[in-house]
């Protein structure tokens, strides 16, 4: 336990108000750290003296009172108030965890995106695919056989496809005599990317 959030659980465990589960994680911490153990030895003994004082007053000159209250509150530890972020992160560790990565994964796939500009084709059967510079070609009359992915360049369907047809950072171009099974897609924003990417992952995870 951080020894910044044991001071404010010191308080709440004073007030009466620290839950049960958060009670034992404090006393835990103080037996391993002896600076937090004297500080709430310090916080308690003037917790003490606070409550001898007011039950006191009655006996006190109204100046004496308002002097001592204000040695009492100088003494007092400065409290310090904790973050709703940082109650909400408590309170929803998984979330946490899960927005976490999350964040990691789109920082990751968006410094990504735009680096390099080599051409990739991917794919199950590419034996009939003609590669001319930054341009993929199907050539009419032949057949490739499951999904094409082509990142980086031109795709120019005059054949079949018996997939999908995925074109990052490029662009599709389709011939009268093109015959595409399954879909076809133009991905040139980041954002598109980074959910494909993400999609890929996950499929790739399952296999």
């Amino acid at each position: 336990m951080n020894c910044n959030v044991a001071t404010v659980w010191m308080h709440d465990y004073l007030d009466g108000e620290l839950p049960q589960q958060d009670v034992r994680e404090l006393k835990a911490h103080l037996l391993e750290c002896p600076s937090c153990r004297m500080k709430f030895e310090q916080l308690d003994r003037t917790e003490s003296l606070l409550s001898s004082a007011m039950h006191a007053r009655g006996s006190i000159e109204p100046e004496q009172s308002a002097r001592l209250n204000e040695r009492i509150m100088a003494a007092l530890p400065k409290r310090r108030r904790q973050s709703p972020w940082i109650s909400w992160v408590r309170n929803h560790p998984a979330a946490t965890v899960a927005a976490l990565f999350l964040f990691v994964m789109l920082s990751s796939f968006l410094s990504m995106w735009h680096q390099g500009g080599e051409l990739i084709v991917r794919g199950q059967d590419l034996q009939s695919v003609v590669i001319q510079g930054d341009k993929v070609i199907v050539p009419a009359g032949t057949k490739v056989h499951g999904d094409l992915t082509i990142e980086n360049g031109i795709a120019e369907v005059q054949g079949d496809v018996d997939g999908n047809v995925t074109v990052i950072d490029g662009s599709l171009q389709l011939a009268s005599t093109a015959h595409i099974a399954g879909s076809s897609r133009t991905i040139d924003r980041a954002l598109d990317w980074f959910w494909y990417k993400v999609t890929e992952t996950v499929t790739d995870i399952a296999k």
